[in-house]
């Protein structure tokens, strides 16, 4: 039953490993390279410096989005952070079982930066109040293993 439950897990991760390249794949700037090499390090957390994994295509989206919300690009912010909240989604069954409360920590302040990206009328402050707190959310997870 256990090697059921791993193999399961396995899969799940692999699937999402797949949805979440193709999705960020025409969205990543010219230079980066390519998601093809983050498989081990998801599929491994001990190597990543996380409970939850490798979260370094996450945090570049969302540094992403803050450089834009720097730049009161609000509308550009709330169009990338739609990649975030995307690639976060497909990823959860992933990564989620790893460690509940790191991930409840991470997807709040992913919501409250959705929140303030997509209220009726934006602003910067609040915007930029909300991408401080995810970037610091994704900080605090370096090194918990």
């Amino acid at each position: 039953m256990r090697s059921f439950q791993i193999a399961i897990r396995h899969v799940a991760i692999v699937s999402s490993l797949v949805l979440f390249g193709s999705m960020v794949g025409c969205s990543k700037p010219v230079d980066k390279p390519g998601t093809g090499t983050t498989t081990s390090s998801l599929s491994s957390p001990a190597q990543s410096g996380s409970k939850l994994g490798d979260l370094s295509e996450f945090h570049a989206i969302a540094a992403d989005v803050a450089v834009l919300v720097d730049k009161d690009d609000l509308p550009g912010a709330k169009a990338r952070i739609k990649d975030l909240e995307t690639s976060w989604d497909s990823a959860e069954a992933g990564i989620k079982p790893r460690a509940a409360g790191d991930w409840h920590v991470l997807d709040k302040a992913i919501d409250r930066a959705l929140d303030a990206l997509r209220a009726s009328t934006p602003k910067q402050v609040d915007c930029k109040v909300a991408m401080d707190d995810l970037l610091k959310a994704f900080t605090s997870m370096k090194g918990k293993q």
